[in-house]
């Protein structure tokens, strides 16, 4: 069974951007090619327990196990030797993508306290999106009794899109509440 969010896409999303830009390739039309999801955890150079929880959390919210990354140079100022584990990420492509981002649009962006919708500044000029979350907990995965501390993330939404109206107009499309 394909993700609902891929079945818009092909049903809607695809022939909505092939009329707004009037591509003459069906190649042409943007897609979303990969979410990357980012938690630095500086503290956890001390605290090991929090790099475990951090991880945990980080599978339950994408439904697929982190990558632990480490540092690349000793930083002394920080306490930081090189190969220290310092955050988690996941790149989730594929299915994972699209029950990722259906989650993320219509659950946990509603749930984030005085939301107005998301900023239309976060776009890097090649047509892939950018964002922070300051809490883990607007997922609905994640058990409120059980979070020690709050963690933040960075979401990077990556598309083929080869400029940043292309882009907004792809997400905007698949559902991403941007601010009016």
């Amino acid at each position: 069974m394909a993700a609902r969010l891929r079945e818009i896409y092909k049903d809607k999303v695809f022939t909505s951007l092939m009329e707004k830009f009037k591509y003459k390739n069906v190649m042409d039309a943007p897609k979303l090619e990969k979410i990357t999801i980012n938690m630095g955890l500086g503290e956890a150079k001390d605290n090991t327990k929090l790099m475990e929880t951090a991880i945990e959390e980080l599978a339950l919210i994408s439904g697929q196990r982190p990558v632990v990354t480490k540092a690349k140079k000793s930083i002394a100022n920080f306490k930081v030797r090189q190969g220290m584990p310092v955050g988690a990420k996941v790149t989730l492509r594929g299915d994972n993508m699209y029950e990722f981002a259906d989650k993320f649009f219509n659950i946990a962006l509603p749930r984030v306290r005085d939301f107005k919708g998301v900023s239309k500044n976060a776009f890097d000029g090649r047509g892939n999106y950018s964002m922070g979350v300051k809490e883990q907990l607007v997922f609905p995965e994640i058990n409120f009794d059980k979070v020690d501390k709050i963690k933040g993330m960075n979401i990077v939404f990556t598309t083929t899109a080869k400029t940043d109206e292309e882009a907004q107009a792809l997400l905007e499309f698949l559902g991403m509440p941007f601010e009016k």
